[in-house]
């Protein structure tokens, strides 16, 4: 880096955390509006590899919610939270569907099955994140979380 981005890269990371969110319908159809969303947050200090691999995450942890969790439900609605600090990227989708315990569907999954039906987006998910976690709100609503770790990359570096 030089110096003017050495300064620009310290104003930016000044501004962390940064947290945005965003509540849809319970509909596959809203899956173009999330990504949207997410496309509007994106970091030029993210390099693009982790943040095309955390939005794949994030459309399998929605259609997931949609699918799985509500159920086809229309009434419902998804919430994401997006936070992100000068070392961090974390998505936080939360939904109202009934307990999960994504650690024992994890264990029931085979490692590898390109051809499943199912269960990939779990897997997938799994490989993405540096941190994974499912928790029971005091609401009775469920929130996955995701964390994905990253270096600040300069204007000079590559994706």
């Amino acid at each position: 880096m030089n110096e003017a981005e050495d300064v620009i890269a310290l104003d930016t990371v000044s501004k962390f955390p940064f947290s945005k969110s965003l509540r849809v319908p319970t509909d596959l159809s809203a899956l173009a509006r999330v990504l949207d969303w997410f496309d509007g947050l994106e970091s030029p200090l993210v390099p693009q590899r982790i943040w095309l691999q955390l939005k794949t995450a994030l459309a399998e942890a929605f259609t997931n919610a949609v699918r799985h969790a509500h159920q086809g439900e229309s009434d419902l609605t998804v919430e994401i939270y997006f936070e992100q600090t000068a070392e961090t990227l974390e998505l936080r989708v939360i939904d109202c569907g009934p307990r999960f315990d994504l650690e024992a569907k994890l264990q029931e999954l085979p490692d590898e099955d390109l051809n499943a039906t199912g269960g990939r987006g779990l897997r997938l998910m799994e490989c993405i994140a540096d941190e994974l976690h499912y928790t029971r709100l005091e609401d009775d609503r469920n929130c996955l979380s995701l964390l994905k770790r990253y270096e600040i990359q300069s204007s000079s570096q590559e994706a």
